[in-house]
């Protein structure tokens, strides 16, 4: 048998219909608005993030991996000296100027990694094959979502620091913030800029997976008064990024902004819609009340009436998402849909939505039936 709450929405359902688009474009506007800026700081940190090494030892007191500068190559040493210690790579970067066929100028952020099959560096971007590709002269991956602005596909030479390039591949994902980032060898990155042909930015350590990472970490730190560099684990490091741009940049502190003020209107759309579309029902509570239903039943009722218009609401929500998301990967747009962010907002709409419907019925409890039936 069909519940009051379930019938009454099926024959006035153009009564809650509002109630429940409200609750779908609050939601969407939530989670929309956090998966960019989610998308927007996971670029940050793409070099670690897309990367599989377990350890970053890089300059003291680095505040995020985009801006390390070079350490001396002696710093691996105590690193090497470690047991658990399985594998140990460079890994350096330089910003360079690169002119287009048509002479437009542009700043980039050029990667060296270690080329070698197993390399660390991008090593959830890259195939053994892409990085065989990079051992080539001046050979350079770019990101597709970068393609249009250097006007540039495979094949295409590019002018990076005087020096002439060419563009071996293509891949999604490594484009760090507000930056076009290209990916060459170690050895390539020396001939565009002579400075950085022995330097190294942070090196990489894959370490046994058994080893206690916290203190394999504590073991290679440099316990000396003037640190010459400074460790850290791949979460801490990415972690450590992006609070640095989310606290401590203008654009973190906007899109954060941004972000709250979506999560408020978010909360005031989702509970005043269905407020408004509870109340419009309240002479039929108050009929159920003169009747002598109780107010536990009429809350049961409006409780379940709420539930119910927050699920079909959150579904839909999710149906949006899903289209939005493939726009996003279409793009190139950096969107980031982690579970529990749809699972936090799906739980907070779901909460809003049931108390919005129960403090609807104050008025209900607070009057006289006989003066709501007038």
């Amino acid at each position: 048998m069909v519940s009051l709450a379930r019938a009454s929405l099926i024959y006035d359902w153009r009564r809650y219909a509002a109630a429940v688009f409200a609750i779908t474009f609050a939601g969407l506007l939530v989670i929309v608005q956090l998966a960019l800026l989610l998308g927007l700081f996971g670029t940050v940190s793409v070099a670690v993030d897309q990367s599989n090494a377990d350890i970053w030892l890089g300059y003291p007191k680095t505040q995020s991996v985009d801006l390390g500068r070079t350490i001396a190559n002696s710093s691996s040493l105590r690193a090497w000296m470690q047991p658990n210690v399985q594998k140990l790579e460079r890994f350096a970067f330089v910003t360079g100027d690169l002119r287009r066929a048509d002479g437009v100028a542009l700043s980039v952020f050029v990667y060296g990694i270690d080329t070698r099959p197993d390399g660390s560096a991008f090593a959830h971007k890259l195939t053994a094959v892409q990085r065989q590709l990079l051992e080539q002269p001046y050979a350079m991956i770019i990101d597709a979502a970068d393609q249009e602005k250097l006007a540039a596909e495979v094949g295409v030479n590019l002018e990076i620091n005087g020096k002439r390039a060419q563009v071996v591949d293509v891949v999604s994902g490594i484009r760090g913030i507000g930056a076009i980032s290209l990916i060459t060898s170690l050895s390539n990155l020396g001939r565009i800029a002579p400075e950085m042909s022995e330097a190294t930015t942070f090196y990489l350590l894959a370490v046994d997976k058994q080893a206690d990472m916290q203190q394999v970490v504590a073991d290679i730190q440099d316990t000396a008064t003037h640190k010459r560099y400074d460790v850290w684990t791949a979460a801490d490091l990415s972690a450590q990024s992006q609070i640095y741009w989310l606290l401590e940049s203008g654009v973190g502190i906007g899109t954060g902004f941004a972000s709250l003020l979506a999560l408020l209107v978010g909360i005031v759309i989702t509970s005043q819609t269905l407020n408004a579309a509870i109340l419009a029902s309240l002479k039929e509570f108050a009929a159920l009340r003169a009747l002598g239903i109780s107010n536990a039943s009429l809350r049961n009722v409006v409780f379940e009436q709420s539930f119910w218009l927050g699920l079909i609401g959150l579904s839909l929500t999710f149906v949006f998402t899903a289209g939005i998301a493939w726009l996003g990967d279409t793009y190139y747009i950096e969107m980031r849909f982690p579970w529990w962010l749809l699972l936090s907002v799906a739980v907070l709409i779901l909460a809003i939505a049931l108390g919005s419907g129960l403090i609807a019925l104050r008025p209900l409890f607070k009057a006289d039936p006989a003066n709501l039936l007038r």
